[in-house]
């Protein structure tokens, strides 16, 4: 504790955690005050992201990249669950849908994309493991593929389809989960040398215990909140202009993966550039065949009717762009400042598209 607390008085970002309780306590007290609820978050979340980002090094330091990658990206990922739970809920499928494409893009390009860059700016070439990245940029195209088939097949079908739809998701969901449960037995256990990354001693590594239970701790203030932040984005995001594709696309998902891209990004600058692979492509696997099938389910029994995995036409041709992009910048191995330009250039584009999408078809 005592290593916590010094790291805390070290880093005057860390000072930033005394608005983690003013906004749950302000949101107890002025829920209708969305555009301070919104700042308020968006300021709590940035400790939380750094502090977390220290206790992932540290696990990282002690198990190796795969496994410290693995257990940030499932911690981090945690946030976009509560959230799309929460919406699950209240039958908000739309948002449900939308963040759960934003975060795939979102993971495979922007935190991609400035892992690179960050990286290439103070390093001239970095290198990392490319079978790890074409393991992850491989399930993310098989997610791709489950969500083209309803996506396609069941748009062009008679609105009576609904049965067919809600069957061929289900069966889709548990083909992922299977999937996904046999790329963690490869990776992790029959395979595990593959996907090693170099053994780097981080200075300040903690204990495994302190480390662990950091991430477990702070992963629970994040979920709680981001939802904050997304009960007070939609009314904030009026004054700024923002259509609601952009905010479910874009907004929340670049708040939701906060803590995992502090990680990245900071790995990426000590050219530990497997780490910041790891967590971008496998929180985006993550999401797309862990999260997703989950949701699928659990709207049997949480939500007021069950969800499909018929997504807009135009959220899966960026997740299918958003996958190319990322399995051909990974497929050499190395990278450079450039590349992350490039990879950010895409992930630019699509959020132009949705910010000045008309409301009408957003």
């Amino acid at each position: 504790m005592s290593l916590l607390l010094h790291e805390i008085r070290r880093n005057p970002l860390l000072w930033l955690l005394v608005f983690v309780p003013v906004v749950l306590v302000a949101e107890k007290l002025k829920p209708e005050a969305h555009t301070l609820l919104f700042v308020l978050s968006v300021l709590a979340i940035l400790p939380l992201a750094t502090l977390l980002t220290h206790a992932t090094e540290s696990v990282a330091a002690k198990t190796g990249d795969s496994i410290g990658g693995l257990l940030n990206s499932t911690l981090g990922n945690m946030t976009e669950l509560v959230i799309a739970i929460t919406a699950l809920q209240a039958g908000q499928y739309t948002l449900v849908k939308a963040s759960i494409a934003g975060a795939i893009v979102t993971n495979s390009l922007f935190m991609l994309g400035v892992s690179f860059l960050l990286g290439g700016l103070r390093y001239h070439v970095q290198e990392f493991n490319r079978i790890g990245a074409r393991m992850q940029a491989g399930l993310l195209f098989l997610a791709t593929v489950a969500l083209l088939i309803p996506s396609t097949i069941g748009s062009r079908l008679s609105p009576e389809s609904a049965k067919f739809n809600r069957e061929l998701s289900v069966a889709l969901a548990i083909l992922l989960l299977a999937a996904y449960a046999l790329g963690l037995l490869f990776s992790l256990k029959t395979h595990r040398e593959l996907f090693a990354g170099v053994a780097e001693e981080e200075e300040a590594a903690w204990p495994m215990g302190l480390a662990v239970g950091t991430l477990a701790g702070v992963t629970v203030f994040v979920a709680l909140v981001s939802e904050v932040f997304v009960g007070s984005v939609q009314e904030a995001a009026v004054s700024f202009g923002m259509t609601p594709a952009f905010v479910g696309f874009i907004i929340v998902a670049l708040v939701g993966a906060a803590a995992e891209m502090t990680a990245a990004f900071s790995a990426a600058r000590k050219n530990h550039l497997d780490l910041s692979v790891t967590i971008s492509l496998g929180s985006a696997a993550q999401i797309a065949l862990f999260v997703a099938p989950v949701l699928v389910l659990l709207s049997y029994f949480i939500g007021p009717a069950p969800m499909d995995l018929n997504f807009w036409t135009g959220a899966v041709a960026m997740v299918f762009f958003a996958t190319l992009t990322a399995a051909l910048v990974t497929n050499s191995g190395r990278s450079m400042w450039f590349l992350g330009v490039l990879v950010l250039t895409v992930y630019l584009m699509f959020a132009a598209a949705l910010y000045l999408l008309p409301p009408a078809t957003s």
